[in-house]
């Protein structure tokens, strides 16, 4: 997993390097941090590159041809072009490494922003004030020096998630952690330090004071994640879920009937696990794990099936997904689309009574831009009972049905002709 450092300096995009290099040759330090070393380190691809430095936002602007500077914590984007940082970029060229000096913060008095902000030259300084370990190491790749005073490296080959410092204290500075932490455990697939966790179950009840935007950003980052399921049974163990989505909780220990292996907040994590395993997009994802969340409140017990009916649990279900996805202030064509799905998710029960009819039905209410996507939803519900085949007879005649009824108009929109070219023909 580990690279040395030649292996890691060839990681480096060649702009990073050029920013770094620049900063050194006007006398200031300059490191990577954060989860780009970190990523680095574990032999992936970085998505972004963060530089920390002495240098003041002032100094940083003066050194580069083009950059922005947009925020109070220092943060200046200079905007590079390959390698010759030249004065005029394509959109292919243009990349962005943003330079941050070396932090001092003071206290957290909303537990989301610190109260103020000031530049240091050690990057000790900087590191301490970090979340966790593995994204508190810094390293020049000009130099090879390499800054881990928290044991970050250590705490990677391990595949530990640890607060740096006191956990209680970095929780309390930003509660958002609370919810990046086991988001960064089901991204890499590592575990939780206990004392990290442990602090987590104690301040769960802060996350109260972060914006439902900045906790909706975080839950999407984790249901996008390989192993979105660890990250929402730790949720719910620690009691972070209880102010995120509250309604999962509904499903714990709510037995279904004779079709299902699981019960019902099982099953929809399970439902999610495949749309993650099979690396579907987050609107198929979202409708995974919300597709039975209306199970609880409609169950009911039929002595003529001798079993659990959830009659109606689709329909109660896209409009509490509606209400959740509102409440976290997803964007509307999104909760449009998860409401939809969730809606839609029991299409059909019995293959001898389809008709082609309510196959053209369903493809109107959902969109044909949209029906592959709830055949997948479908699929992972069906994986998500403990069945062991994606596509049984019942699904693969589905499929067909829909091929056949693609072929043909399904609205007055899709026939290619007009009330002219009809008068004309039928004279």
């Amino acid at each position: 997993m580990q690279n040395t450092q030649e292996t890691l300096r060839n990681k480096v995009p060649k702009e990073a390097i050029m920013v770094i290099a620049l900063l050194q040759n006007a006398g200031h330090e300059a490191f990577l941090v954060g989860g780009c070393v970190r990523d680095l380190i574990m032999g992936i691809s970085p998505k972004d590159y963060d530089v920390t430095t002495t240098a003041t936002p002032e100094e940083i602007i003066a050194l580069f041809p083009k950059t922005f500077y947009e925020n109070t914590y220092g943060t200046v984007g200079v905007v590079t072009c390959g390698e010759e940082n030249l004065p005029v970029c394509s959109d292919e060229t243009v990349k962005i490494v943003e330079v941050t000096p070396y932090r001092l913060e003071t206290t957290y008095s909303d537990n989301r922003h610190p109260d103020e902000v000031m530049w240091s030259k050690n990057i000790e300084d900087d590191l301490k004030r970090r979340d966790f370990t593995c994204n508190a190491i810094a390293y020049n790749p000009v130099t090879g020096e390499m800054v881990d005073p928290f044991g970050g490296q250590l705490d990677i080959k391990d595949k530990v998630i640890r607060a740096v410092g006191q956990p209680d204290q970095r929780f309390n500075e930003d509660a958002l952690r609370l919810m990046r932490g086991i988001r960064l455990m089901s991204q890499l697939d590592f575990d939780l330090h206990p004392v990290t966790r442990e602090s987590i179950e104690r301040n769960a009840h802060l996350l109260n004071n972060i914006s439902r935007e900045r906790v909706r950003d975080e839950f999407e980052k984790l249901i996008m994640t390989d192993f979105p399921m660890r990250g929402l049974v730790l949720m719910k163990e620690t009691g972070i879920l209880e102010y995120v989505v509250p309604e999962l909780l509904r499903g714990v220990g709510v037995d279904q009937n004779q079709a299902h292996s699981f019960d019902v907040w099982e099953h929809n994590l399970r439902t999610l696990q495949h749309a993650a395993d099979k690396k579907w997009p987050l609107h198929v994802r979202l409708s995974a794990i919300f597709h039975d969340i209306s199970k609880p409140e409609t169950r009911r017990y039929s002595k003529e099936k001798n079993d659990y009916t959830f009659y109606g649990h689709d329909v109660v279900g896209g409009r509490v997904s509606r209400e959740i996805m509102e409440r976290l202030k997803f964007p509307k064509d999104l909760t449009d689309k998860v409401s939809m799905f969730v809606r839609w998710h029991m299409f059909f029960s019995d293959t001898e009574q389809i008709t082609i009819s309510a196959v053209r039905r369903l493809i109107t209410n959902v969109g044909k831009e949209n029906i592959w996507d709830l055949i997948d939803l479908r699929i992972c519900d069906r994986i998500g009972t403990g069945r062991p085949k994606e596509e049984p007879y019942r699904l693969r005649m589905y499929e067909s049905m829909i091929e056949q009824a693609l072929q043909d108009p399904i609205s007055l929109k899709m026939l290619k002709t007009e009330g002219k070219r009809i008068m004309e023909v039928t004279k």
